[in-house]
């Protein structure tokens, strides 16, 4: 009996030294698995904060471009006033015939539309683009007005030019006056017609303010949106065709001008103004390699996008 009541203790010691084992092994593998799950409050925290959020847009899909096909580019509802796109809309560049927006806006303010202009020998020797106009040709002010502004003809403007200006110079101040009475802070003209020159630069933001301008103007409105006139000097029977320069005029619905422009400085330039239902969108492209497309694509996605949010 003694050896039996001796056996049965150690029994006991052995099962509870065996539980207690367990416990120790248990709490040795899983209580530095509870420390980590509640010390990093804050550190989950930072781990949240330097996470990027990607949000979920339902605008349509705007391009498939590996890289902005345009120096700078800006497209804006005109009656919400809201920008739809925008790229570098206020780096300075080289206008080209863009410029013979500011020209129009002049000579529709200080000429008359029925003068009578001389194109100059000066004129008459103006670079491409040009009609060829003959020196001591007359034409009416509001011909010449056409002819720069449907097919950028550099004879033409230079002729109305010094007709309204006395010389370009003195028209030349009369740009830079009006732009800044107009706050284009970022634009400077030294010459009428838009040849480049280091002095000669604008921006996209400003050559939309003064498009939304010149789009005022009843006058003006009519000479952008004719895809073809026939001018004939009132000194001769020699008749110049003109077929505008714009290719979005009667090939998208709605789009009434603004004008083209190319140097090679500048590279191709458009402006464009487009009406379709409720919405009206003004886009400005410059220095782009393929600017149809360009502009269709952007046209599209406007109407797409203010489609949507209406």
């Amino acid at each position: 009996m003694a050896q039996k009541d001796h056996i049965r203790p150690d029994s006991r010691f052995q099962s509870w030294g065996r539980i207690l084992c367990c416990l120790g092994f248990i709490g040795a593998f899983f209580l530095p698995l509870i420390g980590f799950s509640t010390i990093p409050a804050s550190a989950s925290e930072a781990h949240f904060k330097n996470q990027v959020i990607h949000t979920v847009s339902y605008a349509p899909q705007p391009f498939s471009w590996k890289r902005i096909p345009a120096h700078s580019i800006l497209l804006k509802e005109l009656r919400s006033g809201r920008i739809l796109f925008e790229h570098e809309v206020g780096k300075r560049l080289s206008p080209a015939s863009l410029t013979k927006i500011m020209s129009a806006l002049i000579i529709l303010e200080k000429g008359r539309l029925d003068d009578l202009a001389t194109v100059s020998r000066n004129a008459a020797k103006a670079p491409k683009t040009h009609l060829r106009m003959k020196a001591g040709e007359v034409f009416r002010l509001g011909d010449l007005l056409k002819a720069m502004m449907m097919v950028s003809a550099n004879d033409a403007c230079l002729a109305a030019v010094e007709h309204v200006g006395g010389d370009e110079e003195q028209f030349v101040t009369l740009m830079n006056a009006k732009a800044r009475a107009l706050g284009l802070s970022d634009t400077h003209f030294s010459n009428g017609c838009g040849f480049d020159g280091p002095d000669h630069y604008s921006t996209a933001e400003d050559l939309a303010k003064l498009s939304e301008v010149a789009m005022r103007n009843a006058v003006f409105r009519e000479l952008v949106k004719e895809e073809r006139e026939i001018i004939t000097p009132v000194s001769g029977y020699r008749a110049y065709v003109l077929h505008n320069t714009n290719r979005l005029l009667g090939r998208i619905p709605g789009v009434v001008g603004v004008k083209t422009g190319f140097t090679s400085k500048a590279g191709r330039c458009l402006i464009a103004k487009v009406s379709q239902n409720d919405s009206e969108l003004l886009l400005v492209i410059l220095n782009s390699n393929r600017r149809w497309n360009t502009a269709k694509s952007l046209i599209d996605y406007g109407f797409r996008l203010t489609n949507t949010v209406q």
